[in-house]
């Protein structure tokens, strides 16, 4: 298998354990509230990664000493530590609130609905961004009507109503548009995986409140949901992740998230199969323009060639 498939291989199989994890998301709602499920699914995930970030370590310890490459001060070291503790404090924070508004909107809305509303979140970071200062397409407008309009479709009832999970939902996805701009200030200053362990560490503890606060934690039910909440943590947080990060080395940006927006597709897929969810025509028209406008909005602009 060439590199590039493979790497493709892996990209395909993130798109899928995330759009699977919509379902796990929605089976755990029926045993232990959002707040419960999100704070012990987001520890989970700390757990598995934290030996990835070992191994990780050796790796680039033995890289380097075979290398030659210099040891950095003590000084470098410092700038990097709170570099890493701001940007994950930074990201957990923003992914709490998102992660939280989705979970919550999980317990009202569908699997497949969910997931595509969530995806959303691809239209409306370059939209965000404009707040800073970042320019914008012209064709991403025409994908916030689709997006618009996808929504519609999918969403609104006929008295012009929206769901509360629904709606929900979508407010995650502006969630989750920020979140993905506060990463991408921070990645480059970082550790990918590390930043990540310390933002789910973020989220699990922040939830920590709530749900003794909001929710009654029944452990019983919380054992009942083992599957879910191991499937949402060590997949979801843990595999996934380190499938995209590895995958992504070596794989141009635009073609991985065409890929990784497959997650849209598979919720919706699993959920017809897992939770026998059905959708009408009407919602069937919003996810293709949905999907549409997702795929359009990730393809490259041409190059502007002078004569």
């Amino acid at each position: 298998m060439s590199s590039k498939l493979r790497n493709d291989f892996l990209l395909f199989l993130a798109a899928l354990i995330w759009g699977a994890s919509f379902v796990a998301q929605r089976a755990g709602m029926e045993y232990i509230g959002p707040f419960t499920f999100n704070g012990i699914r987001c520890i989970v995930g700390v757990l598995v990664l934290i030996p990835v970030i070992l191994f990780l370590d050796a790796q680039s310890k033995k890289r380097n000493l075979s290398e030659g490459v210099p040891a950095i001060s003590e000084e470098e070291k410092k700038a990097r530590r709170k570099t890493l503790l701001i940007g994950g404090l930074s990201c957990g924070a923003v992914l709490f609130v998102a992660s939280s508004l989705q979970q919550i909107g999980m317990v009202y809305t569908t699997a497949g609905k969910g997931g595509f509303i969530t995806a959303l979140y691809i239209v409306l970071v370059p939209v965000l961004g404009l707040l800073i200062r970042r320019k914008v397409r012209p064709i991403l407008w025409l994908c916030v009507a689709m997006g618009i309009l996808g929504l519609y479709l999918l969403c609104i009832k006929d008295d012009f109503s929206i769901g509360t999970g629904d709606f929900l939902v979508l407010l995650c996805a502006f969630g989750f548009a920020i979140h993905i701009l506060v990463i991408d200030y921070f990645s480059p200053k970082t550790d990918g995986v590390k930043l990540s362990c310390i933002q789910f560490l973020v989220c699990g503890v922040a939830s920590i409140p709530f749900m003794t606060l909001l929710e009654t934690v029944d452990w019983p039910s919380v054992f009942a949901c083992w599957l879910p909440i191991l499937y949402a943590g060590v997949m979801s947080c843990g595999v996934a992740y380190t499938l995209q990060i590895v995958a992504q080395k070596n794989t141009e940006p635009t073609v991985a998230s065409l890929i990784l927006s497959l997650e849209s597709v598979f919720a919706l897929i699993a959920g017809m199969i897992l939770l026998s969810e059905r959708i009408t025509i009407k919602e069937g028209i919003g996810c293709l323009i949905m999907f549409a406008a997702i795929i359009l909005a990730q393809l490259p602009e041409k190059e502007k060639h002078l004569a």
